[in-house]
């Protein structure tokens, strides 16, 4: 299990100023759904994107996050989504 606020905080300094929301799908903490919109992601392809994520999170990824779906927008309402 991993704490939403640990993942927020890596995001965040990961990714300044970006709105990022949290969702955790099943109450377990280990599976869960972000949304990150961040400027900087403009003219950053999907793969990229999700490399960009995923790099931040790795040692999460290898044990306590389960499930990841990603929509990374590179500003409201626009932009791509992926499940991983």
């Amino acid at each position: 299990m991993i704490h939403p606020q640990h993942i927020r905080e890596k995001l965040i300094g990961a990714f300044p100023g970006a709105d990022i929301q949290i969702t955790d799908l099943t109450g377990g903490m280990d599976h869960y759904q972000l949304l990150i919109e961040w400027a900087g992601f403009k003219g950053i392809t999907a793969l990229a994107r999700h490399r960009m994520v995923h790099a931040v999170l790795r040692e999460e990824l290898r044990g306590p996050i389960h499930a990841l779906t990603l929509e990374l927008r590179d500003g409201p309402g626009r932009d791509h989504q992926d499940q991983h």
